[in-house]
């Protein structure tokens, strides 16, 4: 796999219908930072929905692939979860969740009818939204006088950096995310102000 230098994901909620027999499926799809995130919109889409059959769903977070989790929350295995994971996938989106919401209506639609159903929905929600690119980022810690705050807040802004967190006093910390495309412009004009030290975070 090469060094990627971005990733793709979705800023903004969407949301879109499918029907097939009877049966609706109402597809929600999420921006997410963490798993207790994509619980807090379950529980909304529930309350929402606490009638339907069936909230089934998918959800990626993370750079390299390994948060993820599917349910077919009661619908035969491998028909809901993984059809809707396998849209994030072909679209390569990552922090992101998406739950389908089925009211059943009366007739069976078969493994095939459910896979195509909860593909389709998954499919349809995405079209709704803008996908964007956000620059993969590391993250470094930057201990400076506070004279130099403004040669270092200038250098953040330049490169498009990310403030994650700062603390600022006769000494200050900054933790930045600085994009791996800049990242040895970011080091080297860092180290070329006074009084600045900076270690990537562990």
């Amino acid at each position: 796999m090469e060094n990627k230098t971005y990733y793709t994901t979705i800023e903004k909620k969407g949301m879109a219908e499918f029907r097939d027999r009877g049966s609706r499926f109402i597809g929600y799809a999420f921006p997410l930072g963490s798993t207790e995130q994509f619980k807090a919109e379950l529980e909304l889409i529930k309350k929402e929905h606490p009638k339907a059959t069936h909230h089934c769903f998918a959800y990626r977070i993370g750079l390299d692939g390994t948060i993820f989790r599917v349910s077919d929350d009661g619908e035969p295995s491998g028909t809901a979860g993984k059809p809707i994971l396998g849209q994030i996938d072909s679209k390569q989106l990552t922090n992101l969740g998406i739950v389908v919401v089925r009211y059943f209506g009366g007739t069976m639609l078969g493994v095939p009818g459910l896979i195509n159903a909860y593909k389709t929905t998954a499919s349809l929600v995405l079209q709704t939204i803008p996908f964007v690119q956000k620059a993969i980022e590391r993250n470094y810690q930057v201990h400076f006088d506070y004279t130099a705050m403004n040669d270092v807040m200038m250098v953040v802004k330049q490169c498009n950096c990310t403030v994650i967190s700062q603390e600022v006093q006769l000494f200050c910390l900054l933790t930045i995310g600085v994009p791996l495309t800049r990242e040895q412009e970011v080091l080297f004009r860092l180290k070329e102000i006074r009084n600045v030290e900076v270690n990537p975070v562990k």
